[in-house]
C-alpha cells in the first residue's frame, strides 16, 4: 500500500474519499428449486449448483 511522504489536508482527504460511488450490483432472474430469485449476476452459478441456498 502507498504510504503519504507528508501530512494531507483535511478537506483534501475527504475529498479523496468520496471521489468514488459503489454501485449497486446488477442482478439476474433465475430459476432455482420451482422460484424465480434476483441474484447478483457473478452468483448466479454457485445459486444453479446448490452451493448457496435461497432464503426466504
Amino acid at each position: 500500500m502507498a504510504v503519504p511522504k507528508r501530512k494531507m489536508s483535511r478537506s483534501n482527504t475527504r475529498t479523496r474519499r468520496s471521489s468514488w460511488k459503489a454501485k449497486l450490483p446488477e442482478l439476474q432472474t433465475i430459476r432455482v428449486q420451482g422460484r424465480e430469485v434476483r441474484v447478483p449476476r457473478h452468483l448466479v452459478k454457485a445459486y444453479k449448483a446448490g452451493a448457496i441456498e435461497i432464503e426466504d
